[in-house]
């Protein structure tokens, strides 16, 4: 893994265009997305046939919506970008071009590693401007919702604590730690796959979700077993929900700080990067 950064500290571009197409999770529709180098620095996102200018992403643009974090950009929604996002902050990206068709990211195998695959084939170089500043902890902090919890406290570098607890027992009660770097990323939480459960499918095909979801592109649970084995990792849904986590980060960039997250969902996360937002904001 050589072509990654050693770390978080400098400024990347994409060493060329990529483009990746693929079917949306939830909309069943394929899209087409492609990654562009940029000079400006952020994720900017723009539509094919459009005259309008490509937006920055913040924050301030996630929506609430199930089971996917989903963006409005003016007129325009764009559905589960989490998966993306976490590819590209997770291998040290920080200037990127998205251009779009459709109005969902495809959700190829489940995982970021097909979108890291892209980011290789193309390589990083040197940005020529400055990276947007990282959030500053000075003090820690929580945020919590029903069951849900986060916490956050100063650290010298990223590192991720994941907590996940299911009734099923193929999947039980699973924790992950580590210190989160390109290389760690890429190893150990990009090909970790989206899950779901066999007792849900019928109630969220019935709300007009999951379209495009298969045993191709997500774990399925069966209570004591999986319908598609074998899993890549042995815990591989907690490596998951670090994932999501990282993409939902995204829009803020990765704090130097220890994130513990219990039963994290991407609505709790988008309150956190809000909030992240906001501290850097004020500085």
């Amino acid at each position: 893994m050589e072509w990654l950064p050693q770390d978080y500290e400098g400024a990347w571009t994409l060493g060329g265009n990529v483009c990746r197409r693929g079917v949306g999770l939830h909309s069943g529709n394929e899209s087409e997305v492609t990654l562009l180098p940029i000079e400006e620095r952020g994720f900017h996102v723009s539509w094919i046939n459009s005259d309008e200018p490509p937006i920055t992403l913040n924050p301030s643009h996630v929506v609430n919506s199930q089971l996917c974090t989903s963006i409005h950009l003016g007129n325009k929604k764009l559905l589960t970008v989490e998966h993306l996002l976490a590819a590209l902050v997770g291998c040290g990206l920080t200037h990127v071009h998205i251009l779009v068709s459709g109005n969902e990211i495809p959700l190829l195998d489940g995982s970021a590693i097909e979108w890291v695959n892209a980011i290789r084939d193309v390589g990083l170089v040197s940005a020529k401007t400055s990276r947007l500043p990282c959030p500053v902890i000075q003090e820690p902090f929580v945020l919590s919702k029903g069951s849900s919890l986060i916490t956050v406290t100063p650290s010298k570098t990223c590192n991720l604590i994941g907590i996940i607890d299911f009734p099923y027992p193929a999947i039980g009660s699973q924790v992950l730690s580590l210190e989160l770097t390109p290389k760690t990323f890429v190893k150990q939480i990009a090909p970790a796959r989206t899950f779901g459960f066999k007792d849900q499918i019928e109630s969220l095909v019935n709300a007009g979700l999951i379209k495009g979801g298969s045993l191709n592109n997500a774990l399925v649970c069966d209570g004591h077993t999986w319908l598609n084995p074998p899993l890549r990792f042995k815990d591989e849904p907690i490596r998951h929900k670090l994932l999501d986590l990282i993409g939902d980060l995204a829009f803020v960039g990765l704090p130097k700080a220890q994130i513990l997250v219990y039963r994290g969902s991407h609505e709790l996360h988008a309150q956190l990067a809000n909030l992240l937002f906001q501290k850097s904001s004020s500085i």
